[in-house]
């Protein structure tokens, strides 16, 4: 059932398709946290974890919605709506691609905003402004920067006027010319990084920590971390990779395509922390690593660049290394929505993107608020006082979270899970087992495999992950011991 063309049109090949998917997948998580995460919880044996659950549960998941893309070919929504249509299926189920466009949407409107930190810093570090400096004085710096609503603002519009540019040139002249250079330039920088470092830092150290297995370390909250870490790594359940499917050809290999994007989004993040942890580590900075804030960055590698020869150099690099990461990333959320805007409402894909990129800007300037300080209490109570009402009645604890916090506790740990699930169900249980072995073109164990993953393993797993993260799981334990 799948036509001959994408709406939208067709990436120039499997190679454009590659390049653009891992963009989507290689985010500033895995030039921080990822690296982290697997040296704190067992090395080498986590990362041997961790490839198990891509290949159980991001492998079949990633085929799934880039197989849905293809068969669809069109926006998420409108492509979910199709399939349950030509299927006999209900129509709600397009509201699952309702869900991961908004998913897309909340995450970006964050993102957006760190990565114009990012470009705030490429521009930092490349003027010289770190050389020198001490880490209270680097420390000091973006204590300033992110308190600071106007050059926030300025560098958070222009992150996400970049991000609408590069969509409304649409698939071959924006999409694909974009990832055909920066992905590259991508791969250039961190070998450059990883080859600096190991030169001019304390490399046994970091190769001991990211890489000694240390299966003492390696408990049910560990394999949880690598469970959920190999689901969110992938930009799965947010209608990225499924509307880039929608751009490939018929004769290209899901299968194959999936696994070199795992591979290699799973290299970067091993490479990044060979270009970070050398420097973490000579400057004895790993217990500061433990922190999970996206400013972790922004205050620490500063102060190691200004200290390294050929710092400005690097560090500009560095910079623009999270820039890129963070752009590629960005580029894949919005078109989610460009494309179903173009598609509904028979916007030119110049007027979507304005429209989709103005509605994200906006979003964003909760976060944006949020990074200086201010909690949900204290916007709702400004909101309030504007509008002539003095006394809000904001006295839950739930006021006290940050709006960012709320938008990323509401995407990581409860919409991104449910919205896997759901894909798992409608591609393995839903969809008869005729069709989608025609269109993933595999060997019949292969195939088995696939199938066998996508209805029980990957829907328990993520279910799990889900219970974790809004702590049921724990609820749960306490109950049975109890």
């Amino acid at each position: 059932m799948t036509d001959k063309g994408a709406i939208h049109g067709e990436w120039a090949g499997k190679y454009a398709f590659f390049l653009a998917a891992t963009g989507s997948a290689v985010g500033l998580g895995n030039l921080w946290k990822f690296p982290y995460v697997a040296g704190s919880s067992g090395g080498g044996s986590f990362i041997l974890i961790y490839l198990l659950c891509l290949f159980l549960i991001g492998l079949p998941l990633m085929m799934a919605e880039i197989m849905l893309g293809r068969m669809g070919r069109q926006s998420p929504v409108n492509t979910l709506r199709r399939l349950a249509k030509v299927h006999g299926l209900s129509g709600s189920w397009k509201w699952l691609g309702v869900t991961g466009m908004l998913i897309a949407g909340l995450i970006l409107s964050y993102y957006s905003v760190i990565g114009g930190w990012a470009f705030a810093y490429t521009v930092r570090a490349a003027s010289g402004l770190f050389t020198g400096q001490t880490m209270d004085g680097v420390v000091s710096l973006f204590s300033r920067f992110a308190s600071d609503p106007e050059h926030l603002l300025a560098w958070h519009t222009l992150f996400m006027l970049a991000t609408v540019m590069v969509v409304s040139r649409g698939v071959k002249n924006g999409l694909e010319l974009a990832v055909k250079w920066l992905m590259p330039a991508l791969g250039i920088i961190l070998i450059v990084l990883v080859v600096y470092a190991v030169k001019n830092a304390d490399v046994n150290n970091a190769f001991a920590f990211l890489f000694h297995p240390d299966f003492s370390k390696i408990t049910p909250d560990v394999v949880l971390t690598a469970m959920g870490h190999a689901f969110f790594t992938l930009s799965l359940g947010m209608g990225a990779i499924m509307v880039y499917g929608s751009y490939i050809g018929q004769r290209s290999s899901i299968c194959g395509l999936s696994i070199a994007i795992i591979l290699t989004d799973t290299l970067v993040a091993i490479l990044a922390g060979l270009a970070i942890f050398p420097l973490v580590f000579s400057f004895q900075l790993e217990g500061v690593m433990i922190q999970s804030d996206p400013g972790l960055l922004f205050r620490i590698f500063p102060y190691v660049f200004g200290q390294m020869p050929a710092g400005t150099l690097m560090g500009t690099l560095f910079f623009i290394l999270l820039s890129i990461a963070a752009l590629t990333s960005a580029i894949s959320l919005l078109e989610p929505a460009v494309a179903w805007l173009v598609e509904t409402r028979g916007m030119t894909r110049p007027r979507a993107s304005a429209w989709a990129g103005f509605s994200v800007w906006f979003l964003g300037l909760g976060s944006m608020l949020a990074f200086t300080g201010l909690t949900l209490r204290d916007m709702l109570t400004a909101v309030s006082v504007w509008l002539g009402h003095y006394d809000p009645g904001l006295e839950n604890r739930f006021y006290d979270l940050s709006f960012f916090a709320m938008i990323d506790y509401l995407t990581a740990k409860f919409l991104l899970p449910v919205s896997g699930i759901l894909i798992a169900i409608f591609s393995g249980w839903l969809l008869k087992a005729e069709v989608t072995r025609q269109e993933l073109s595999l060997p019949d164990w292969a195939y088995h495999c696939w199938r066998t993953l996508v209805r029980y393993v990957a829907p328990t797993a993520i279910f799990i992950v889900l219970l974790n993260a809004t702590g049921a799981l724990m609820w749960l334990g306490r109950l049975i011991n109890h």
